[in-house]
């Protein structure tokens, strides 16, 4: 993102001054039917740095597209993480349990 004129942080600055009743709404029509909303389209969850080591050739592959391969890793670790809490969650059969319970998974 570019930096900010003088211009744009002073409007920026003016707009954050005014109170909601002091803003002119009339040219906005109201939104009467929020059917189409869609709820958290733009939420992005925090990012945290991480240290991790891989194999060079799953570097080498997910480099192979070209820029973005930290965001492709992320959503393959997020697909994973997804199949699997799902997986967890579905009810087991009680023979699978019992062995490996008693090791014999």
């Amino acid at each position: 993102m570019s930096k900010l004129t003088r211009e744009q942080e002073r409007d920026i600055r003016a707009i954050a001054a005014k109170r909601d009743d002091d803003i002119d709404f009339s040219d906005i029509p109201p939104v009467l039917d929020w059917s189409g909303a869609e709820i958290g389209k733009f939420y992005r969850p925090a990012k945290k740095p991480v240290t991790m080591r891989l194999d060079a050739d799953v570097i080498a592959w997910l480099k192979a597209d070209g820029r973005g391969y930290q965001t492709k890793a992320n959503w393959l670790l997020r697909q994973a993480m997804l199949h699997f809490s799902k997986e967890m969650s579905l009810p087991r059969r009680k023979t699978l349990t019992a062995r490996a319970a008693k090791g014999k998974g």
